[in-house]
């Protein structure tokens, strides 16, 4: 594509008036246009206000150049690209890009912004398929660096590198993904929020519980149930049906029942005033208060790691090297539950609980207790890791704890999207991080932690549930048995994923 472009966006909504201001940014002619002309008048004035702020600030040199090539028309004369941020429905779209096919040029470019359609299917009526694409920016578009360009099934293969290379020259990532339900982010985002939800849904602990966790020792910016109420339950509703329902009912991407019966009572978020959290006028959650830990009382403790045993040890708890009568038992596993783990060391379930080894005890500790366990031994053993000055979050038995149960499922859904094709282990790790903020891509994640270990959690989760919403991905199976990085990808051509060439 030529340096300087027209480009036509269609609606101007958020997502529409944050794409207008990156390409005028960015030194292209914008012809912003809305079913509401009066619409599209407020999103230019929000957009000068952008501009006007940004200049301020020191980070746009012509604040004046930019305005002047961004302009609102009625309709749209001739473009070189043209750009749909209108609303979600597939009807709607096709007419409009039939009706503007019709009209425009035959050089004219066509792209979508969906978020969750079929770009092949909104594709479906056009006499130039080869001409259209998908472009999917996140909102806020300015800010989010990530976009993914979507080819269809009929898209002209040389098409989306030139988008790419646009939007390269945009300062924007460009990532090729295949044309599948949610494309890439979208998919690889299911398993945190709907995991987190089965959570709760088996009662393990209390939304603000798993946030804490997910947050202080998992090393998450924000917890799932913070994060479904800032999108809104709507959004995480309809989105997470949609993929589930679009892979054919996988059982990995299975959303809650929880969702829609929230759903129904209108607990949407902040938009509502009442999520997982309640906000107040501003849009700020009410604190939830985190129960005071008991005082440690000088029960002994025996933990089978030698790490965990030490920093108890400093902390002045009394650590035994036996688990003898009137000891508090700590086990360590992965991907099993106190339960199965107490059992297999013949420990006393009544005096046994766990502590999640996964982030190596440095942040946030995840106590949890069996069915069996005593009060007053969950209570001792509450009190000694607290000595320790590290938060504790108490929480009932599950395979895997919180931490590694989430992480196990992200890891998971990312590998089975590298052994589909949809994008390359780069690009997924790539994409993730960008698109949803995660302080690691979730394949590299995956070698953090150890794929063996991933793997002992997935298993431990499906012997126990006997669910095959835990079944390992091959690309993690393969791997582990081979002793290969999770972002490793074939040796053979033939199956590797095409990436573009960075410039």
């Amino acid at each position: 594509m030529q340096d300087e472009l027209t480009v036509a966006v269609v609606g101007a909504g958020a997502m529409g008036r944050g794409i207008a201001q990156l390409f005028a940014a960015g030194g292209h002619r914008v012809l912003l246009t809305d079913v509401r002309r009066q619409a599209a008048d407020e999103a230019v004035a929000h957009v000068h206000r952008m501009i006007d702020r940004l200049a301020g600030k020191g980070r746009l040199d012509d604040p004046a150049a930019v305005k002047e090539r961004l302009r609102t028309v009625e309709e749209i004369p001739a473009a070189d690209l043209v750009i749909e941020a209108v609303v979600e429905d597939l009807e709607v779209k096709r007419r409009l890009f039939a009706e503007l096919e019709a009209r425009l040029g035959a050089k004219t470019v066509f792209a979508t912004n969906t978020s969750s359609l079929s770009v092949t299917a909104i594709a479906t009526g056009l006499d130039h398929p080869e001409r259209f694409c998908g472009l999917h920016f996140f909102n806020p578009v300015p800010l989010m660096r990530l976009v993914e360009v979507v080819p269809g099934e009929r898209t002209d293969p040389e098409l989306p590198g030139r988008l790419a290379h646009l939007v390269r020259r945009l300062g924007h990532k460009p990532i090729v993904v295949t044309d599948t339900p949610g494309f890439l982010v979208n998919h690889a985002g299911r398993p945190y929020t709907t995991e987190a939800l089965r959570l709760l849904d088996e009662g393990i602990a209390a939304p603000a519980d798993i946030d804490r966790i997910c947050r202080e020792a998992a090393g998450f910016r924000m917890g799932p149930f913070a994060l479904i109420d800032l999108t809104g339950l709507d959004v995480n509703v309809a989105v997470s049906e949609s993929v589930y329902r679009g892979f054919y009912d996988d059982p990995r991407l299975r959303p809650s029942p929880t969702g829609p019966r929230r759903l129904a009572a209108s607990r949407l978020g902040r938009k509502t005033g009442e999520g997982f959290y309640r906000y107040d006028d501003s849009g700020r959650p009410e604190p939830v208060p985190e129960p005071l830990a008991p005082a440690y009382q000088g029960t002994p403790v025996w933990s089978e790691d030698a790490q965990l045993a030490s920093m108890l040890r400093a902390a002045g708890v009394t650590v035994v090297p036996e688990p003898g009568p009137g000891t508090v038992a700590i086990v360590t596993p992965w991907g099993a539950d106190v339960t199965t783990a107490g059992l297999d060391t013949g420990l006393p379930p009544q005096r046994t609980v766990g502590v999640d080894p996964c982030g190596g005890f440095t942040g946030r500790l995840t106590l949890a207790a069996s069915p069996a366990t005593s009060r007053a031994a969950v209570a001792a053993a509450h009190g000694a890791l607290a000595a320790t000055g590290h938060a504790v979050s108490v929480t009932s038995d599950s395979a895997g704890f919180i931490a590694q149960r989430l992480l196990a499922v992200i890891v998971n859904t990312a590998c089975e999207i590298a052994q589909l094709g949809l994008a390359s282990p780069a690009d997924i790790d790539t994409a993730v991080m960008l698109g949803l903020g995660y302080p690691h891509g979730p394949l590299a994640w995956g070698d953090r932690i150890g794929p063996a270990k991933v793997l002992r959690v997935l298993e431990g989760l499906h012997t126990g549930y006997r669910d095959p919403r835990y079944r390992p991905s091959v690309w993690l199976t393969r791997r582990v048995h081979l002793g290969m990085s999770l972002r490793d990808s074939p040796r053979h051509p033939s199956s590797a994923v095409p990436r573009l060439p960075d410039e």
